[in-house]
């Protein structure tokens, strides 16, 4: 999609710094995080939500749960930490590009 947010960045049309890369997958810190620790990882391939995935995305699916894995090791907050993924409009979900948010280190929130 030309106009999603997220495919931008991923084409690097809009500037982002990634926290993980791969061929499949992009992860970055979302500009308003709710917690200190809070990552965006989401597929490369655009699927606007995940009512929208298919039998043949299993192993994306299960690539990304792997990554945010890594990267809350990486971020120190293996030990807990919550992912979730806002399904639709009346989901809560403001992008429609399917994308997983790692949210960890509440001892560290004000």
């Amino acid at each position: 999609m030309a106009d999603c947010l997220f495919c931008q960045i991923i084409k690097g049309k809009v500037k982002t710094d990634f926290v993980y890369e791969d061929k499949d997958i992009v992860a970055f810190k979302d500009i308003h995080p709710k917690v200190p620790v809070h990552i965006l990882i989401l597929p490369k391939k655009h699927i606007d939500k995940l009512q929208d995935v298919g039998d043949n995305d299993k192993d994306l699916l299960g690539s990304i749960l792997l990554v945010a894995k890594k990267i809350a090791i990486s971020q120190k907050i293996d030990q807990g930490y919550k992912i979730v993924i806002n399904c639709g409009r009346k989901g809560g979900q403001e992008i429609f590009h399917l994308h997983f948010h790692l949210l960890g280190d509440w001892k560290n929130k004000n």
